[in-house]
């Protein structure tokens, strides 16, 4: 039989995965991307176009280190820092299409402009796809639909939600628009939000504005990239150790621990940042910078906004600042404005069965991939979606019976409306090792621990304790990498390599290596006791 046609929306960091998943499966892709190039968000461009896809600011960096962010057969070189500027993101990406030859896959300039189920859909699954190439309207057919245009569609831009900005004299936009802080000097800027970008660019413009001001409606939990003994955040608290843990422990005491650590660095209600909710209910912020530019005066963290008036703000605990420049960093929404027949799809609130598949199609040929807020980084996770999807394409797995699906999706929402804050990105976020082991069970290539410790004891607790890096996904079943292992046992030497610029004798062990043995013999405790669980 001919290999299955599978269309790839979107040769952003989802879709690149996705196009490499379909080959390895002997799918046969065709990736639609309306820019000129692959990236998506990760590539900058110095210019904002209204229409276009959203792009990051210049000095925009990654929240997730390399290790923990790469493809799952695919390094980053070791040269490469831990924290990567957008610029060596797309790098990587650029050596990653190169590598596994993906870039005859992509057809560059092409919006698709509807998605619709055939008239045999029940019973061929197949959909009828209209994309606009350079103006020119082409149609396809399709046996199946990888939908890759993640959660930064459209910005999310509730005017309505501040009397007065509209007679408001000087200049507002979202933070979409923002792209680098020179035309900014001098002037007194108001940034409204205080999710990542939110406080990226409140903490670069600090560097040259008269006087930034951040208006927050409920406050947050600020996290830094680097983490306890200089090591990058992610690496030490995403393993499967931190993860067993925090299974036998209550939110209170995991709560109660996050907050007194944050906390330690600079008192959150001391400066203004504190929030009603506690640690786990919403995602927290990185903000490396914030509280050196909070301290020194260049930045003030302010309360939600009540109005405007025609040259500043008023803001609701009564005080009033003059006002040269607003920018709205008040999220983004989906849109899947190219789906038709979408309330026939999916609900009002978008709801998939493991945040992929609408679970009320006759034929399962449809997946979302990458629409999720993982507490982590996004190519891991949507990469092990693609890997599931295609192989349910195939035929390969099986999906549950639809009211099997309507109810785990509602147990899910359940326990995040329990959990989380009502918010839109509260309502896909997904703890990252236990995420990836869900999807990694389904098509059964979540490690097999029990036969590591045995056979491979080294690999074994570097797989455990270290970092849950992709590569784990790699070691066995479908789509097994022969360099996986290696990929794991190096992982730290790579996270270190980039640091070590100017090398000192030391007596003492390096941190990873010091922090191996401490592992060791945690391990022989903690042994027996994971077995069972697991």
């Amino acid at each position: 039989m001919p290999a299955k046609r599978i269309a790839v929306i979107g040769a952003g960091v989802s879709g690149l995965g996705a196009i490499k998943v379909c080959l390895e499966e002997g799918l046969e892709p065709t990736c639609f991307e309306g820019s000129h190039d692959i990236g998506g968000l990760w590539r900058y461009e110095e210019n904002y176009e209204p229409g276009r896809p959203y792009s990051v600011y210049r000095s925009a960096t990654c929240n997730t280190s390399k290790e923990m962010t790469a493809y799952s057969d695919y390094p980053f070189p070791d040269h490469f820092p831990n924290y990567l500027h957008n610029s060596k993101m797309m790098t990587y990406l650029q050596m990653y299409v190169k590598h596994f030859d993906l870039l005859k896959y992509i057809h560059f300039l092409s919006k698709v402009c509807s998605v619709k189920k055939r008239s045999d859909f029940s019973s061929t699954g197949q959909w009828d796809v209209v994309v606009d190439a350079n103006g020119k309207q082409e149609s396809y057919v399709f046996d199946a639909i990888m939908v890759c245009t993640g959660y930064y569609n459209d910005p999310y831009f509730p005017l309505e939600n501040f009397p007065g900005i509209t007679s408001f004299k000087g200049l507002y936009f979202h933070s979409w628009e923002y792209k680098s802080p020179e035309k900014f000097l001098g002037k007194k800027i108001l940034v409204v939000g205080i999710g990542n970008s939110g406080a990226d660019v409140a903490s670069e413009l600090s560097h040259v504005a008269k006087q930034v001001f951040l208006s927050t409606r409920r406050g947050a939990w600020i996290w830094n990239r680097v983490w306890d003994n200089g090591k990058p955040l992610d690496t030490v608290l995403f393993t499967r150790f931190h993860s067993f843990i925090n299974r036998m422990l209550t939110t209170s005491i995991i709560n109660n621990w996050a907050e007194n650590k944050l906390n330690a660095r600079f008192d959150h209600n001391v400066y203004g940042l504190q929030p009603e909710h506690r640690f786990l209910s919403h995602q927290a912020t990185m903000g490396d910078e914030l509280p050196h530019h909070i301290i020194s005066g260049r930045l003030q963290i302010k309360p939600n906004v009540k109005e405007f008036t025609e040259n500043a703000v008023i803001f609701e605990d009564g005080s009033q600042e003059h006002i040269d420049v607003v920018i709205f960093a008040t999220g983004y929404i989906f849109n899947f404005h190219f789906l038709e027949d979408s309330s026939l799809i999916l609900d009002s609130q978008c709801s998939m069965f493991k945040f992929v598949f609408p679970p009320q199609l006759e034929k399962p040929t449809l997946a979302f991939i990458g629409i999720i807020q993982p507490i982590g980084a996004t190519i891991p996770v949507s990469e092990l979606q693609s890997r599931w999807a295609t192989r349910v394409f195939k035929g390969l797995n099986k999906l549950p019976s639809t009211s099997d699906m309507m109810t785990e999706i509602k147990k899910t929402r359940d326990k995040i409306e329990n959990k989380f804050l009502k918010s839109s990105r509260d309502a896909r976020r997904v703890p990252f090792v236990d995420y990836m082991d869900q999807i990694a069970s389904e098509i059964k290539v979540k490690p097999n621990l029990l036969s590591l410790f045995l056979w491979d004891p080294k690999l074994a607790f570097e797989v455990f304790f270290g970092p849950c890096t992709a590569y784990q996904y790699r070691l066995q079943g479908p789509g097994k990498w022969n360099g996986a292992r290696r990929a794991i046992l190096t992982q730290r030497e790579r996270i270190i390599k980039p640091l070590r610029t100017r090398v000192l004798s030391m007596s003492h062990l390096p941190f990873y290596r010091s922090f191996w043995h401490i592992g060791i013999c945690i391990g022989i405790l903690f042994f027996l006791i994971f077995i069972i669980k697991v």
